[in-house]
């Protein structure tokens, strides 16, 4: 089985790299033997970081039958912010060589892990090389995640520590360690505990394969230590609390303190890609700013004026995000929408306007359809002003707010607003967002050109927790700013990682508060 790059996972990102399984079955395969019926075997091939195809691995060969089930799986990284490619090839094998030039052709399918993933089940046609249909043969693959998503959620205090200080009383913290086959390794530390011999540490979560390697008959070390200026050294003393040294030298000696856990339970803890493949279904909304701060479409200075080629940067931002998003959208329809335009008839500035110009039915058919309809949009608006969100989010938000009613936890609305940057409406937004944290919903800002965001960077709530004029703060982080020039140099893919992993870091406190609603 010949090995291929994986993308690679930023720092940061591991959580969203996940192992999946896919098997694979066929049905109404094309008969290509004459005394027997074919013998199927799959081959499956994926992209690498390059855009080259290289062999994942084969099923088994089975004989004398046109609907085969394979045995063998194959797990794969999966990387849900990555549009990762992957192509399942069926041959009739005849002979005993590696080679496949020399077997016959009984179609293939080519898709995304995200469809897989996201469909759970995902039946196709299989299609000839020249893209017609290989009889009335299809093929079911089947993904099916693997890992230990538990974790081992802790409370624990400790009663009558040494006094280790000189001046005032000791500082201390916890460390916990998870055996390894030679050594012990830190799985964890708490926060310190200033000037207190009976400290309570906050409520803390250690995943369980970090903690025991999901081996729950393990032993685990715990060690109190202490914040001590040199010299001495840090006092450490085991889970019992017991000094080796102060034993040795004290008779009567019972302990250094009592270490207290309590509480100490395994959970499961839900992923974003759990609910995906449970269901849940990403809802995408694109808006963007038409003001006449982007300049005249016409003008080549213009941050809407459209190059030879096809491209600007909000077609870019549009590509980069959609075409992660939409693999989790089952009817890939997407609300299009403008602001800051005066729009034909009435030319009335519009801070919500269907870019396809239809109210009743601003859909577009896939991020394709959203390209289409920007493209024809923009020659028939007059880019005007002022910049508002709090249109466009209050929108969206209450279509959130009629999923928070369904008690599932089945849709998550994400909102990608393409801005060149100057905000209006600041009370208004900060108002809208703080009341959206409470809904399934997220807010992608794209700023394009080369303005002054300061605003958009103060309303990502990254310095501390947005408040509206109120004083009332948002329950999350639901905003997240992207300054597009800064990675319009990188690779299409790692824009796409970048984008993807807003996303789920934002959503992935929802799935935690929904778990109870939704598991």
């Amino acid at each position: 089985m010949a090995a291929g790059p994986a993308p690679t996972a930023g720092p940061g990102n591991a959580q969203f790299l996940s192992k999946v399984v896919l098997s694979v079955s066929c049905n109404n395969l094309l008969d290509m033997d004459v005394f027997s019926k074919s013998d199927p075997l799959c081959v499956i091939h994926m992209t690498s970081s390059e855009s080259q195809w290289y062999e994942v691995g084969r099923t088994e060969r089975i004989n004398n039958t046109l609907d085969p089930k394979f045995s063998k799986t194959f797990e794969i990284d999966y990387f849900f912010e990555v549009v990762q490619k992957i192509r399942f090839s069926v041959y009739d094998i005849d002979n005993a060589t590696y080679d496949l030039e020399d077997d016959d052709f009984l179609g293939s399918l080519e898709c995304t892990v995200g469809q897989i993933v996201s469909s759970r089940k995902l039946t196709r046609p299989l299609l000839r090389r020249d893209r017609k249909p290989a009889g009335k043969g299809t093929i079911t693959i089947v993904a099916e995640e693997k890992t230990d998503n538990r974790v081992v959620n802790f409370e624990m205090a400790a009663r009558k520590l040494d006094k280790k200080d000189f001046f005032g009383l000791s500082d201390p913290f916890l460390e916990i360690y998870k055996q390894t086959d030679t050594d012990w390794q830190l799985a964890h530390r708490t926060e310190v505990v200033m000037n207190n011999l009976s400290p309570t540490w906050k409520p803390f979560m250690v995943p369980l394969q970090s903690l025991c390697g999901g081996d729950i008959e393990r032993r685990i070390k715990v060690c109190a230590c202490f914040m001590a200026p040199p010299p001495p050294p840090p006092f450490q003393a085991e889970f019992e609390c017991i000094n080796s040294k102060k034993k040795q030298k004290k008779k009567g000696y019972k302990n250094s303190g009592v270490i207290i856990i309590k509480k100490c339970e395994i959970v499961r803890q839900y992923t974003f890609l759990d609910y995906i493949m449970g269901g849940c279904q990403l809802n995408f909304t694109v808006t963007i700013d038409f003001t006449g701060s982007n300049g005249d479409p016409r003008t080549p200075q213009s941050l809407h004026f459209i190059d030879p080629q096809g491209y600007n940067e909000y077609l870019a931002a549009i590509w980069a995000v959609g075409s992660v998003i939409q693999d989790y959208d089952s009817d890939k329809m997407f609300p299009a929408f403008g602001f800051g335009a005066q729009v034909p008839p009435s030319w009335q500035v519009s801070h919500e306007f269907p870019i396809n110009f239809n109210p009743a039915n601003p859909f577009c058919a896939g991020i394709e359809g959203v390209v289409s309809a920007y493209q024809q949009c923009l020659p028939q608006v007059k880019l005007y002003g002022p910049t508002s969100f709090s249109p466009i989010i209050n929108h969206v938000a209450c279509f959130a707010k009629q999923a928070m009613q369904q008690n599932t936890a089945s849709q998550y609305f994400v909102l990608l607003i393409i801005t060149d940057g100057v905000i209006t409406d600041m009370d208004q937004t900060r108002s809208a967002i703080v009341n959206a944290s409470r809904l399934p919903m997220s807010i992608i800002i794209i700023g394009v050109g080369g303005a002054d965001f300061s605003a958009m960077e103060f309303l990502d709530g990254d310095d501390g927790m947005l408040r509206s004029t109120t004083g009332e703060a948002a329950m999350r982080d639901i905003v997240q700013f992207v300054p597009f020039r800064q990675f319009q140099r990188v690779s299409r893919e790692n824009l796409q990682r970048l984008l993807f992993f807003c996303v789920s870091s934002m959503s992935s406190d929802l799935v935690w508060r929904c778990t109870g609603r939704a598991a």
